[in-house]
């Protein structure tokens, strides 16, 4: 994921997660480890679309939904793809035969709001170089039409705890092709509430 992909991901977590709707460069640079000049960078496109106003000393959300979807048109869920198999069992049983990781898409939704809008036959993960070589010794490699994939973490995900931000989930399932992906984004639109974030 791109550096500025997680300046997009702070963002959102902080207004979404922690209702914190002003917010200072300086800040974001320094808990991720980021340069301030890449800070900006994001925090320019935002203001170029209307969805935050810099300030003298930082910037304020105007519009959440724009953050969320600028995002979302940036995001290349694939291009993170570290490995991806068929497993030949149930989701559930999939996830549960899974080492420490993160869980996006269908199956964060699922652990973070204990709730599924629809079924789903595919589970999405993020795992570092560890990680990755567990899962592979679970469920080694085949040719088959993959329902597992893994995609690599990056260095600042574990910084919000044992789940993905909600800003991660909903940009990685407007990411997918597959027709019940729109379930869970309409259930989370409806968590989020665009309109009284504004």
């Amino acid at each position: 994921m791109k550096k500025i992909e997680q300046v997009y991901r702070e963002v959102l977590f902080q207004l979404v997660e922690n209702r914190k709707k002003k917010l200072t460069q300086a800040e974001i640079a320094l808990k991720l480890g980021l340069s301030l000049s890449t800070v900006n960078a994001a925090a320019r496109k935002l203001s170029e679309i209307g969805a935050i106003i810099i300030e003298q000393r930082g910037f304020r959300v105007v519009d959440i939904g724009k953050i969320f979807y600028f995002w979302a048109s940036l995001r290349n869920l694939n291009k993170d793809i570290i490995y991806s198999i068929r497993v030949e069992m149930p989701v559930r049983e999939i996830e549960r035969n899974l080492p420490n990781i993160f869980y996006s898409c269908f199956s964060g939704y699922k652990f973070k709001f204990k709730d599924v809008p629809a079924d789903y036959s595919e589970v999405y993960v993020y795992a570092d170089e560890d990680d990755l070589n567990e899962i592979k010794k679970r469920f080694p490699e085949n040719n088959k039409n993959p329902n597992l994939f893994v995609l690599k973490a990056d260095e600042n995900m574990g910084k919000y705890g044992k789940s993905l931000t909600i800003g991660q989930i909903f940009v990685d399932l407007w990411n997918l092709k597959t027709w019940y992906a729109k379930y869970f984004l309409d259930e989370l639109e409806k968590r989020i509430n665009f309109r009284e974030q504004k």
